[in-house]
């Protein structure tokens, strides 16, 4: 298989979660990876990740000049990926891990349905100790996916691999919320345009850490699902359910919803 496929990776602060992922990728082709900090108090030792990198491809290093947010972060991954000639992009975020031949398996589901344009899979989430507290598995069809959207992202987004031809119509994410559900916003603007999918099978092993955006920046990224639900606002009752959803969940813990999950998942 050619060299068509690229790994964006924005990254702030992180670097061991960094060398754990780019150690995760284990595939039978050639992958180029872009990263690009978003500011870090101390430069990425670039040596030490490109050997800690098992497939061959290049890997690429992008530097902000201060720290404006991973949205921002992504889409300059994303302007790195538009100069190139790659049919698909993918994206990771520091510390998740992958699963061995997690690529060519999604590479191959789209081949076979070239009707979908950007594909994620089910996930394993894990916390920082590496003690399994559930499984994430969204709908697999597009129009369930549509449909759901309103609830939450139905994307897991480390999981995703995108067809690059879809950029030019939703050509970044959206920075207003660059700080916190950037790619909610942009997942939403996808599924109006093109067919999306799940793949049935956990292929990303999604690690809890106290750091992340989603536990540090839980309450402004609940708060900017509110606002992008109603940008995208339809009536029906997925919508008001989802709105309604939302503004409670704003109001109750991220570690008690992660030990709820846990308990239903045994």
């Amino acid at each position: 298989m050619d060299k068509r496929l690229i790994i964006t990776i924005p990254h702030y602060n992180n670097f061991n979660g960094l060398v754990k992922t780019i150690q995760s990728i284990n595939e039978s082709f050639d992958i180029d990876i872009v990263i690009t900090d978003d500011g870090s108090p101390e430069k990425l030792d670039e040596t030490l990740i490109i050997s800690s990198y098992k497939n061959n491809g290049n890997i690429f290093f992008q530097y902000l000049d201060g720290n404006y947010g991973v949205g921002i972060a992504a889409n300059k991954c994303i302007e790195f990926v538009k100069k190139g000639t790659y049919k698909y992009m993918a994206r990771l975020d520091a510390g998740d891990i992958c699963h061995k031949d997690k690529f060519i398996k999604q590479l191959s589901y789209l081949k076979h349905n070239d009707k979908i344009k950007l594909l994620g899979t089910w996930a394993r989430v894990l916390n920082k100790n590496g003690d399994f507290l559930f499984n994430i598995k969204h709908p697999i069809n597009h129009n369930e996916i549509k449909k759901k959207m309103f609830l939450n992202s139905m994307f897991v987004n480390p999981t995703i691999v995108l067809e690059t031809s879809i950029l030019e119509t939703v050509p970044k994410y959206p920075e207003e919320y660059r700080n916190a559900a950037h790619d909610y916003a942009f997942f939403f603007k996808v599924i109006k345009h093109f067919k999306c999918a799940n793949m049935p099978e956990v292929l990303l092993d999604y690690i809890i850490d106290e750091n992340s955006i989603s536990v540090k920046k839980r309450k402004l990224q609940v708060k900017n699902r509110i606002k992008i639900i109603i940008e995208n606002f339809k009536f029906g009752p997925y919508s008001f359910y989802g709105l309604a959803r939302s503004i409670i969940l704003y109001f109750i813990p991220r570690s008690i919803l992660t030990m709820i999950k846990s308990k239903m998942s045994k």
